[in-house]
């Protein structure tokens, strides 16, 4: 399965992939706060795409639901960082 990266300029970006039905879906990760939003639709019109805005505790539910059993919260630091401590999944 190829997902698709493409930038959105003043936004942030989008992954999306299209499933054998010929659905697109993905998720658009905002600059400004992080937020993400579902993303989908089920046309050759781009611009009939429907978006759903979820909190962090609902994409976790969406994840449970779709079948993630375990959901871990991490910390990225840079690989460079003098301060970096290897930690292990709690």
């Amino acid at each position: 399965m190829d997902v698709e990266l493409t930038p959105l300029p003043g936004i942030g970006f989008r992954r999306m992939f299209t499933t054998d039905a010929g659905c697109r879906v993905g998720v658009v990760t905002h600059y400004a706060g992080g937020r993400r939003e579902l993303v989908y639709h089920d046309g050759d019109d781009p611009d009939a795409t429907r978006s759903i805005t979820l909190r962090r505790d609902e994409a976790v539910a969406l994840a449970g639901l779709l079948g993630l059993l375990d959901v871990f919260d991490v910390t990225i630091t840079p690989a460079d960082d003098p301060d970096r401590q290897p930690t292990a999944p709690r």
